[in-house]
């Protein structure tokens, strides 16, 4: 079958390189994609959120699967267009990608399902919303109501900087409409992991746990990024708490958006926090995560392709879903100056060498191709992803491989997994 693939970054050329593995899979479409992706498979240039375009592509083309990769077209209606159109398209409808695309909305949806969840506020007003935050014991948390990339979240230790967070959002608009609406919550104090699920609507099957590392610098300093690595699987959330956990936070989202009627089809991504009193939902994303996508697909054994049709028709409970015992490391390179200002266009040399080194692949994500091969063209520019038997050889191995890989301006977090060996 035809396979077109939406989005440009890292989580999109993982996917390219998984789907591709399929035997189902003839032909592979990416719109737009990067300078990875294009070794997968064929770059379109059609933006994330030209739906329109994007439909129309499909239905020309005969594509007979799409897979949304980023969170903001599911969210502008891209599986509801893609149904109309006749089309097959994992993941949730536009009513229930709002659990990522509405902060607000996820966090109803949590206190009517009874899901676990930081206490909360939500404000349209300036004025209440800076009342509110004078009363409130720090830190706090604040977050942009609306998509805002990964980056619509501050966790506020003093008053000043939580009426900084509320000027910029509400004020300033540095999220533009995203900060329309702010939500007001209580922090979580703990350590975080990411659970993820394929559902089908009723069914929900786990991966396995996963931990991404949000801010800029070693230690958690510095402000949160799109994620500067990931690993799986994380020891806080060990293989044999994965179904209840599920039970917790993933089970309750699925009969609520089903009582609602629009059943979740797709990947329900959980961002827990392991508090003193137990897990807590930190937030709810609907598709991969990125860099989590890259340890989770190295380590499934089975075909994805499969599984997203099978997710589609409401047949998960006879898929195949089989993972590697194996742990895998992600690690971002990064242009210095991320998550601010960077610079692009830097020639990018050795990723022949690090995968040679074997059970290394290299994923794209702010590249595109050049005459004289990939360039950089973001801020997270690679995602370097090693196996090995256990987190601390993955570790050794991940970090030899960036060694190799060279561009200028680089800048990597040299402490990626060092909390699960700690653990």
């Amino acid at each position: 079958m035809k396979v077109l693939i939406v989005g440009s970054g890292g989580r999109e050329h993982t996917l390219a390189w998984k789907l591709r593995q399929s035997p189902l899979v003839s032909e592979l479409f990416i719109a737009p994609g990067n300078g990875g992706t294009a070794t997968e498979g064929t770059n379109v240039p059609i933006s994330d959120s030209d739906v329109h375009g994007l439909v129309a592509f499909a239905t020309d083309n005969g594509i007979n699967l799409v897979v949304a990769g980023p969170e903001a077209p599911l969210v502008a209606g891209l599986t509801d267009a893609m149904d109309a159109a006749g089309v097959p398209c994992f993941g949730p409808d536009a009513f229930a990608a709002n659990l990522e695309g509405s902060k607000s909305f996820a966090k109803t949806v949590m206190r009517d399902a009874g899901v676990p969840t930081a206490a909360f506020e939500v404000f349209t007003d300036f004025a209440a919303a800076k009342a509110h935050v004078e009363s409130r014991p720090l830190p706090m948390v604040l977050k942009a109501d609306g998509l805002a990339a990964g980056k619509g979240v501050v966790v506020a230790k003093t008053r000043q900087e939580a009426r900084d967070a509320l000027d910029e959002m509400m004020k300033q608009r540095v999220f533009g409409a995203a900060g329309d609406k702010v939500v007001v919550e209580d922090a979580l104090v703990g350590e975080e992991a990411s659970f993820l699920a394929f559902c089908d609507g009723s069914t929900a099957v786990c991966m396995p746990s996963s931990q991404d590392h949000k801010p800029i610098g070693e230690g958690d300093t510095g402000p949160n990024t799109g994620g500067m690595g990931a690993y799986s699987p994380a020891p806080v959330l060990p293989a044999a708490d994965l179904e209840k956990t599920a039970d917790l936070c993933i089970r309750p989202i699925l009969r609520r958006m089903a009582e609602l009627g629009h059943p979740f089809k797709g990947v329900l991504y959980a961002g827990l926090m392991y508090t003193a009193s137990g897990p807590m939902v930190l937030e709810y994303n609907v598709r991969f995560g990125d860099p989590e996508c890259q340890p989770l697909l190295s380590r499934l054994d089975s075909d994805l392709a499969a599984i997203m049709l099978a997710c589609i028709k409401g047949e998960l409970p006879a898929a195949d879903v089989r993972w590697s015992t194996d742990t895998a490391i992600c690690v971002v390179m990064a242009a210095a100056g991320y998550p601010k200002s960077y610079p692009k266009g830097m020639a990018i040399s050795g990723i022949p060498a690090a995968e040679a080194l074997g059970r290394v692949k290299v994923f794209h994500a702010g590249t595109k191709a050049s005459e004289n091969g990939a360039v950089t063209s973001g801020g997270r520019v690679l995602g370097v992803t090693a196996l090995g038997p256990d987190l601390k050889s993955a570790q050794a191995l991940a970090y030899r491989a960036v060694d190799l890989v060279q561009f200028d301006n680089s800048y990597v977090r040299r402490d990626i997994g060092n909390k699960g060996i700690g653990r």
